[in-house]
């Protein structure tokens, strides 16, 4: 018994029950009924409406892209002459991927044969005044061409090899000769460009999403019974926010970019569409929202095209492409009323409730002016009455003469 009545002298034994205490604190009154208030605004406004607290997602959509690019343009240059470039020429790579490159500028350098020629003078360390200053053998380093990027220059390197000979590149300059694809590449960079009419080129992106947990399918495509629409129409933010038809020059300009300037050294634009699918709704609201970002202000690589131009003779046109690369990125999320998120979302709001009683309390117990007669009040410790004899004799004088019998009294 001495350790029972050790810990029950600690009051672990003893058992709480709530009592419920009217105050005329209009203090503490007040600020409860603010906070309640506060608490039912977030709950009904912000969790519920807003938020769709009351909905289960589906953030990960399968997701299908498929772009066609239309247009023609027409470049008059003394390499390749009076040429007519259409969508299999300008658009790389053809399948209509989420990512492709649109050619809006090149440098040509046609017919090239393997064999040994002089260096072009703007390649770094390409002068030279004696042989010596050609060791045999050394690989170009800093062979072929400056690329220009973000105003910085980074120097590539081709495949070429120094023959150790100082020859003439012209009449005013003399070069290392190399032994590689000749003649080499010219370093300049295009002064315009010359698949301008790009500008007016039209991007047409079809997507669609499917929600497999809801079993929902949607494309950007708008349902219509008019076959030319897609042919008439152009995207705008306003006007036609639903059309997925778009002008490479309006595109650009959404990006934050010029045209010209891209057209001119490549860059590369970003093209994000995003679901917001409301199955709840009566027309189930599920439409895509476009934005564009400007990603790089350069971009360009060079491809080749190879032939025989006599037998063991193997020939290739260099072409450098300058152009804007497109990235198509995909995203979205769906909701649908679901039961549980709707009792986590009530459970929540009814737990902040009870935040507010405990705060709201500890300022009446602990803060308030009168907070000692309030705790006082509150709390109340109860003893049950100990049962004597005299309490005993006093309860049978009301009992009836047969109930007293063998009473101590």
């Amino acid at each position: 018994m001495g350790a029972l009545g050790a810990v029950a002298g600690w009051g672990l034994l003893d058992y709480k029950t709530e009592k419920y205490v009217m105050t005329r604190n209009w203090r503490v009154g007040v600020l409860q009924r603010l906070l309640q208030l506060g608490v039912a605004v977030y709950l009904v406004g912000w969790a519920l409406l807003t938020k769709k607290g009351y909905q289960e997602h589906d953030l990960d959509p399968q997701i299908s892209v498929i772009t066609k690019l239309k247009g023609v343009s027409v470049t008059q240059i003394k390499e390749l002459g009076n040429r007519l470039w259409d969508v299999a020429d300008f658009v790389k790579p053809p399948q209509g991927e989420n990512v492709f490159f649109l050619v809006t500028n090149f440098l040509v350098t046609p017919t090239q044969i393997q064999g040994k020629c002089p260096e072009h003078p703007s390649v770094p360390f390409a002068a030279c005044w004696t042989d010596k200053d050609c060791p045999e053998g050394e690989m170009g380093m800093h062979s072929h061409g400056p690329e220009v990027l973000e105003g910085l220059e980074f120097i590539l390197c081709f495949q070429g090899m120094k023959t150790g000979q100082c020859v003439w590149f012209n009449t005013t300059h003399s070069t290392c000769e190399i032994r590689g694809w000749c003649p080499v590449e010219s370093g300049g960079v295009p002064r315009k460009p010359l698949l301008a009419q790009a500008e007016n080129f039209t991007l047409f992106i079809k997507n669609t999403v499917t929600f497999s947990k809801f079993n929902f399918s949607k494309s950007n495509t708008l349902e219509t019974w008019d076959a030319t629409y897609f042919k008439c129409c152009r995207y705008d933010p306003r006007a036609s926010p639903y059309c997925p038809v778009f002008r490479i020059g309006d595109l650009v300009q959404a990006a934050g970019g010029a045209f010209e300037d891209l057209a001119l050294l490549g860059g590369a634009v970003g093209i994000r569409v995003h679901w917001e699918c409301d199955l709840d709704a009566w027309d189930t609201d599920c439409r895509p929202h476009y934005s564009f970002q400007l990603q790089e202000r350069s971009y360009n690589f060079r491809t080749a095209t190879h032939w025989w131009e006599a037998p063991g003779v193997e020939a290739r046109s260099l072409l450098k492409l300058y152009g804007i690369r497109f990235d198509i990125l995909v995203t979205g999320q769906a909701g649908k009323f679901g039961l549980i998120p709707t009792a986590i979302t009530l459970g929540t709001g009814a737990a902040w409730l009870g935040v507010v009683t405990f705060l709201c309390d500890l300022l009446l117990l602990y803060v308030d002016g009168e907070a000692h007669f309030y705790r006082r009040t509150k709390y109340e410790e109860a003893k049950a009455p100990k049962v004597t004899a005299n309490a005993v004799c006093s309860e049978l004088i009301f009992r009836p003469p047969t109930t007293a019998k063998g009473s101590p009294c």
